[in-house]
């Protein structure tokens, strides 16, 4: 069990796949046995978001798989003496994609612009050969995952056969959509991967390796757009203080609440 983040009203978020390989011996049995899941990728934003908006918890409750996106969060675990290891979204999007053309699984992608999608989906057939893209959709802004126009994207991803579906419609949008279509979907995998498609596009472009090397990926977003992100990550390490302190009595105690020693 990985580190778990409880809030006020008595939900909890646990980071529940260790590392990526765990994620995807999981993702892989489910996409062989025709089963649905959601995979979300837990970052410093959803901390903050989570706190302060009950339907994003209710919508990471219907996840089944959730991953590490940020250091922070793998900080906080290795605190709390439940380590995991970074495994962002965007890392995630062609190893999932490789999964599932070895399933025979074919794939759907949701969200960002059409012609980013369509750049998306040459870039991931060039990389996984013989991937079947069987729908690329980009609904219109802003888009409501409890919407008319979300029951219309979910009926046409079923109508195409796809069993995995990458949503690029960023938190909590992406989330609520995953937590919907489990149940309208259930045949159906889902992954909210945020960016990924775009830097695969290309449309974005994601740090340099030297960067991401030095933990400092958060900071290149954020000078990359800080009228949008600054606000965004100020709120998100104005919480880690509290968060540190959640995760050190969390080292102290074991999974029955008993002291460690």
């Amino acid at each position: 069990m990985g580190v778990r983040f409880q809030y006020d009203d008595g939900t909890a978020v646990t980071v529940n796949c260790a590392d990526q390989g765990a994620l995807l011996a999981q993702v892989a049995g489910r996409l062989e046995a025709g089963q649905g899941f959601a995979v979300a990728t837990i970052n410093v934003d959803h901390l903050d978001q989570l706190r302060r908006d009950p339907a994003f918890r209710a919508a990471y409750a219907a996840q089944d798989f959730v991953v590490a996106d940020g250091n922070p969060i793998v900080w906080l675990s290795r605190l709390a003496r439940q380590p995991v290891a970074l495994a962002p979204g965007s890392d995630l999007v062609v190893p999932l994609a490789r999964a599932a053309a070895a399933a025979g699984v074919a794939v759907a992608l949701i969200g960002s612009t059409p012609a980013a999608l369509d750049r998306a989906a040459d870039a991931l057939r060039a990389a996984v050969p013989g991937l079947r893209v069987a729908l690329t959709l980009s609904p219109g802004f802003p888009f409501d995952p409890e919407g008319a126009e979300a029951g219309a994207v979910l009926d046409r991803l079923a109508a195409s056969g796809a069993g995995l579906a990458f949503l690029a419609l960023g938190a909590p949008r992406q989330e609520r959509l995953a937590a919907r279509g489990r149940q309208q979907v259930p045949g159906c995998g889902f992954a909210s991967v945020g960016a990924g498609l775009d830097f695969l596009a290309g449309t974005q472009r994601r740090a340099p390796q030297a960067v991401r090397l030095v933990k400092a990926e958060w900071l290149w977003r954020m000078l990359s757009d800080p009228r949008r992100l600054a606000r965004r990550y100020g709120r998100g390490f104005a919480l880690l203080p509290a968060e540190v302190r959640r995760a050190w009595r969390l080292r102290r105690t074991d999974g029955a609440g008993q002291t460690r020693p």
